[in-house]
């Protein structure tokens, strides 16, 4: 089993020091909205790798590259997009920890803001994804899938591409933040055949067999 810490758009203080946090985990994933310093103290404080996707709150983090002599934007030298030493798998598939990530950050198009994307804009990103073989283990993405777990509002709807694009992989885990319970727990719920759909706002703490269709909840918090 690999251990897995999941926080999104809310900072909870007590995981800086530690408290909170059954055993080491293995790997950090961060689903958006939380500062890129948070992410840095997590991954230090766990000596585990950071695999995120950017927040609509997030800064653009469109457009860098890494070069032999360091990140590069327009061809010219830039400091490290995102948090330092994080594997941003926005629009990609990594292994990392055992673990197969796939990742598509950003919520549904709402103003001029970075990281939002039409259905259809975010369709098109996600079909690069549909080419990630052996399938990802766990689908990372800010905004959930239209209808299971998002909000009736515009900056809250989910995508609807989501659920073409979890019958396609069929991943263990679809982990999301963006949707704040404000006090309440929301349940995790289906999407698609076997792929279930978990909001991590707060944190959550689980156990996930690589290649295989079992996880187990360690610990959770919901944020405010």
């Amino acid at each position: 089993m690999v251990r897995v810490l999941a926080v999104a758009d809310e900072v909870v203080d007590s995981l800086t020091f530690g408290v909170g946090i059954d055993g080491r985990p293995d790997v950090i994933l961060g689903a958006g909205d939380l500062p890129f310093e948070y992410l840095e103290v997590l991954a230090t404080l766990c000596d585990a790798p950071c695999v995120f996707v950017p927040g609509n709150h997030d800064r653009d983090l469109s457009g860098y590259r890494r070069a032999r002599a360091g990140w590069v934007r327009a061809g010219l030298p830039a400091a490290e997009p995102g948090p330092r030493g994080a594997i941003n798998v926005d629009g990609r598939t990594a292994t990392v920890a055992g673990l197969r990530i796939s990742g598509l950050g950003g919520c549904r198009r709402y103003n001029s803001g970075p990281n939002q994307y039409t259905d259809v804009h975010q369709r098109v990103r996600s079909w690069r994804l549909t080419c990630a073989r052996p399938a990802p283990d766990i689908l990372l993405t800010h905004s959930p899938a239209r209808g299971v777990g998002d909000g009736d509002d515009a900056p809250h709807r989910g995508f609807d591409c989501y659920h073409g694009l979890v019958r396609s992989l069929r991943p263990t885990l679809l982990v999301h933040g963006h949707v704040h319970p404000y006090g309440m727990r929301p349940a995790d719920k289906m999407i698609g055949d076997d792929t279930i759909s978990m909001n991590v706002v707060g944190y959550c703490e689980f156990d996930i067999e690589p290649n295989s269709r079992e996880f187990r909840v360690v610990r959770r918090r919901h944020g405010s």
